[in-house]
C-alpha cells in the first residue's frame, strides 16, 4: 500500500485511525494534541486516563469518539536535543509502533502528523526524513495505506540545497502555457488499449507474458521501439527485463493493491500519467524509457508541466527514490506519484 503526502487538518481525516503526537501523560496539551482532543471530545480524555501514560518512543490506542476515524494512536515522540541522545530511534520507534497497533487493530489506513517537529522541536527536514523512512521500510512487508498529514506548507521542509536545486532547474526548463506549444513534445504515436492480456484472478501475481529477447540486459531502449503492445503489456515485459517482481514493482511505485488489481484484470482500465511515470520511477528507466512508456497511452511529458519538469529532473540525475520525489512534488504544490 501507498505513502501518500496530504495538506490538511488531521482531525478531518477519514481513516480508520489517526495518530496523535502527545505528550507522556496522554491527558492533551497544544499543537496537534489539543486539537485532537478538542475534535475528540471528553470521552477521549477520559479513556486516556485509565492508560497510565506513555513512554518515550511507544504508543497506545483508544476510540476515535467524535472523530471521523475509528481510532486514535497516541505517540510520544522525542524532545531534540541536537541529535545527540537517541532522538532518532525513538522517533523511528514512535512510526513502528504506531503501525504497528494500526496492522493489530485491524485498520487498512492510518493518517500521521509530523511527529516531533512543532514544539518538541525536531528539524523539520530530518523529521521528514525519519518519517518517510519509517513508513517506507514498514509498507515493504505490510499492507497498510499511511497519510502523512500536513497542516500548511510552511510546516514542510526539504533540504534547503534540493529545494534550490530543483527551482533552478524549473526556472531553466518549465515554459509555461503562452510558450507552450513550440516546447511541447509530441508523442510520434498513440497506442489504446485493444490488445489487452486476460489474466487469473488478483493474486498479487498475473500470468507472466513470454519474454521478449533483448540486445543486453539494458537495452530497454532497444525492447520498447519493437513493441507495439497497451500499457499493461509493455509494464509486464519490462518488469521481465528489469527482472524484478511485481509485487516489488507496484510498492515502489507507490500505488495502490486497487490500482494494481485494475492493470491486472480491468481491459477497459487507462491509467493515468501519473500511475504510469510512477512506475517508470520504479523501474529506474531513463528519459527516454518513459517517453516511449508513456506513448503507449498517448501521454508525453511537457515542458509546460512543472510536475513534469520535476520528474525529468530526478530521471535525468537517475534518482528514483520516490518518496524523495514525492516531498518534493509536494513542497512545489504538485500532485504526488501514486495518487
Amino acid at each position: 500500500m501507498p505513502l501518500y503526502i496530504v495538506r490538511q487538518d488531521i482531525t478531518k481525516m477519514k481513516c480508520d485511525a489517526i495518530v496523535n503526537a502527545a505528550n507522556s501523560t496522554l491527558l492533551g496539551g497544544g499543537g496537534v494534541d489539543g486539537c485532537i482532543h478538542r475534535v475528540a471530545g471528553a470521552k477521549l480524555l477520559e479513556e486516556c486516563k485509565t492508560l497510565g501514560g506513555c513512554k518515550t518512543g511507544d504508543a497506545k490506542i483508544t476510540k476515535g469518539y467524535n472523530l471521523p476515524c475509528k481510532y486514535v494512536i497516541h505517540t510520544v515522540g522525542p524532545i531534540w536535543s541536537g541529535g545527540m541522545k537517541g532522538e532518532e530511534l525513538l522517533l523511528t520507534s514512535c512510526y513502528n509502533r504506531s503501525l504497528e497497533l494500526a496492522l493489530e487493530s485491524g485498520c487498512e489506513s492510518v493518517a500521521f502528523p509530523l511527529i516531533s517537529s512543532g514544539a518538541y522541536g525536531y528539524p523539520k527536514d530530518e523529521a521528514l526524513q525519519v518519517a518517510t523512512s519509517a513508513i517506507k521500510n514498514f509498507l515493504e512487508k505490510n499492507d497498510l495505506e499511511v497519510y502523512l498529514v500536513v497542516y500548511d506548507k510552511k510546516a514542510y521542509q526539504i533540504s534547503a540545497e534540493l529545494y534550490a536545486d530543483v527551482s533552478a532547474y524549473v526556472d531553466d526548463n518549465y515554459v509555461d502555457e503562452k510558450g507552450a506549444y513550440n516546447n511541447y513534445r509530441r508523442c510520434s504515436s498513440v497506442n489504446r488499449l485493444d490488445d489487452y492480456p486476460r489474466k487469473s484472478t488478483f493474486d498479487g501475481q498475473r500470468t507472466r507474458s513470454k519474454s521478449v529477447a533483448i540486445d543486453t540486459e539494458n537495452d530497454l531502449i532497444s525492447l520498447l521501439s519493437r513493441l507495439d503492445d497497451n500499457f499493461a503489456v509493455t509494464l509486464f515485459k519490462l518488469i521481465d527485463a528489469k527482472k524484478m517482481d511485481e509485487v516489488e514493482c507496484y510498492k515502489k511505485a507507490n500505488v495502490s493493491k486497487q490500482t494494481w488489481y485494475k492493470i491486472l484484470n480491468d481491459e477497459s482500465y487507462r491509467p493515468s500519467k501519473n500511475t504510469i511515470l510512477a512506475f517508470a520511477i520504479a523501474l529506474k528507466l531513463s528519459l527516454e524509457e518513459t517517453e516511449r512508456l508513456l506513448a503507449t497511452v498517448g501521454f508525453t511529458l511537457s515542458s509546460s508541466s512543472k510536475f513534469d519538469v520535476i520528474i525529468e529532473y530526478f530521471i535525468l540525475r537517475g534518482e528514483y527514490d520516490i518518496h524523495k520525489i514525492n516531498e518534493t512534488l509536494f513542497k512545489f504544490d504538485q500532485v504526488c506519484l501514486g495518487v
